[in-house]
């Protein structure tokens, strides 16, 4: 795209950077605009559940934030007045879905540096900070953004203007979107707390517990250099000074030999989302400036997220000529009923059954369902339009994988060695075809750098049967088994991982579902291929 004007990222926070990382991944240029100097210091934002891992992974940049990290394989549940635990979340269970069977704990102003340095390092677009987007106007073919810098007004033109500028946007403002839901009259106080808890005064509380009760819950979260409080604070209740901050520890944890307080912070507790999302497919709405989600299970950056996983990669396929701009519409009509209804009425639900209430979330039906769920890698896209979506697994064992669904993340071994799913699907469309390779399936060649092809079997394919650059060989039927699929058929993954389409075997099957999806034929793909 040498000649293509950059797509322009209003906001520097998580999902700003993660959605200039995810441009940036598919080889879109980009430009993204910050008002402050520096990147935020707020201490916020602690847990990182693993679809957003994946999504991190997919973009390049997993492997720095797990380094400044602390991981975790167990969410604790205690309860307060007994001080015994209720059922924890146990994320091994996960360990046949995903390659980050875990979350982590990683504060806020630790995590920004780590995604902006990865963002210098792709060299694809430019970060510019002490930019204060002011307004813009949409042209025919692009954006105009009027920025006030250190130097004066600036015009800048862009493709497109993604709006992660936050629960203030300016963008969602000038676009005319109303906000509709509720700020709660309770405020939640987040406290760290430099303390030993492992050795000189062990509790062996899991690294990320919750703490409830019908007066006053609280969550405890271990990050990887102090602990971390997080309280409700009444409607008309005064933020405690130092030592009250510590005393309500004390409450919690019992008495120790050292507490002292390393920073607090109090924000207010939202459900509110945006009734629109986009404007004549040039302006995008994402993270908090399309929806406010109450942090609670770390459904508020975690969702956000989801926005940076879902329209990179649709930006890319329009700006290279791969889609119409059609696809761009698949965004809102995907995320925002994760938003309203999913993260927003799971955040809510977690809240009461926290405090007791009525209306508590319950299990999700067992230890694999409720690990599933409490991750976000149980999230189901309507990617056909017909409101067929879910945020909640309730089955006791995987069910068959559905359109919509993420598609499990599995190794498999290919004729250069072992791979992941999610590595396939990377930066193309992938068609998976469960079949037997012995039979010699009719697999097209892989040609195009759009959609690429691959036979799964527990049978290797043999040197001499044409098919052993593109068969994955799934010894046990691991693979096959986990996606529960009947043989021979073919399972189409898009670039964000979620699956297309789930479709018996036939020739032509895959190209014909993409270009169902994208209004564009497979580009690159020769005349007999296949």
């Amino acid at each position: 795209m040498p000649d293509q004007l950059p797509v322009a990222v209003v906001g520097a926070g998580p999902i700003g950077l993660t959605t200039a990382l995810g441009l940036a991944h598919y080889g879109v240029p980009f430009i993204l605009l910050e008002e402050d100097a520096v990147l935020s210091l707020d201490t916020k934002a602690g847990t990182v559940l693993t679809r957003t891992l994946e999504v991190w992974d997919r973009y390049g940049c997993v492997e720095e934030v797990l380094a400044a990290a602390l991981r975790i394989d167990e969410i604790g549940d205690i309860d307060k007045s007994t001080n015994t635990p209720r059922a924890s979340v146990q994320l091994e269970e996960l360990v046949r879905d995903t390659r980050f069977p875990f979350v982590i704990n990683i504060p806020q102003h630790h995590l920004e540096p780590i995604l902006a340095a990865a963002l210098e390092r792709s060299g694809k677009g430019s970060v510019m900070t002490e930019h204060r987007l002011e307004s813009f106007e949409i042209k025919n073919d692009r954006v105009v953004l009027f920025v006030e810098t250190p130097d004066g007004r600036k015009e800048i033109e862009a493709s497109h203007l993604l709006a992660c500028d936050g629960g203030r946007s300016k963008v969602r403002d000038a676009l005319g979107a109303t906000v509709a839901g509720e700020t709660l009259p309770e405020r939640y106080m987040l406290i760290d707390v430099v303390v030993d808890l492992d050795v000189t005064n062990a509790r062996d509380y899991p690294y990320l517990a919750y703490f409830a009760d019908h007066s006053e819950w609280m969550v405890l979260i271990r990050q990887p250099e102090y602990w971390r409080f997080l309280f409700p604070l009444g409607p008309d209740q005064t933020p405690p000074d130092e030592e009250g901050l510590l005393a309500k520890v004390r409450q919690f944890i019992g008495e120790v030999d050292r507490m002292e307080l390393h920073g607090s912070v109090i924000y207010n507790v939202h459900h509110r989302v945006a009734d629109h999302w986009s404007a004549e497919d040039k302006v995008f709405l994402m993270g908090d400036a399309a929806h406010l989600i109450t942090p609670m299970w770390a459904l508020g950056l975690n969702t956000g997220v989801l926005d940076a996983s879902n329209l990179p990669w649709r930006l890319a396929w329009v700006l290279r000529g791969w889609a119409t701009p059609e696809v761009l519409a698949g965004y809102e009509q995907e995320q925002r009923p994760v938003a309203i209804e999913g993260s927003g009425e799971m955040a809510e639900a977690a809240r009461k059954y926290m405090s007791h209430q009525r209306g508590a979330v319950t299990a999700a039906g067992s230890a694999w369902a409720t690990a599933y769920t409490r991750t976000l890698l149980g999230v189901r896209l309507d990617v056909e339009g017909e409101g067929d979506w879910s945020m909640v697994m309730t089955s006791a064992e995987p069910p068959a994988v559905r359109a919509g669904d993420r598609a499990p993340d599995l190794v498999l071994r290919g004729s250069a060695g072992p791979t992941a799913i999610h590595s396939l699907s990377r930066d193309s469309f992938v068609a998976l075809y469960f079949t037997d390779v012995r039979r010699r399936p009719d697999i097209p060649v892989n040609t195009s750098p759009a959609l690429k092809h691959y036979v799964v079997s527990r049978w290797d394919a043999p040197l001499d049967s044409g098919l052993r650059d593109r068969s994955l060989f799934d010894p046990g039927e691991i693979a096959t088994g986990r996606y529960g699929v009947p043989a021979d058929t073919m399972v189409l993954i898009r670039p964000d991982g979620h699956i297309a389409s789930v479709e018996p075997m036939r020739p032509g099957v895959a190209e014909d579902r993409y270009t169902a999806i994208t209004g564009r034929p497979v580009p690159g793909r020769e005349v007999g291929d296949g």
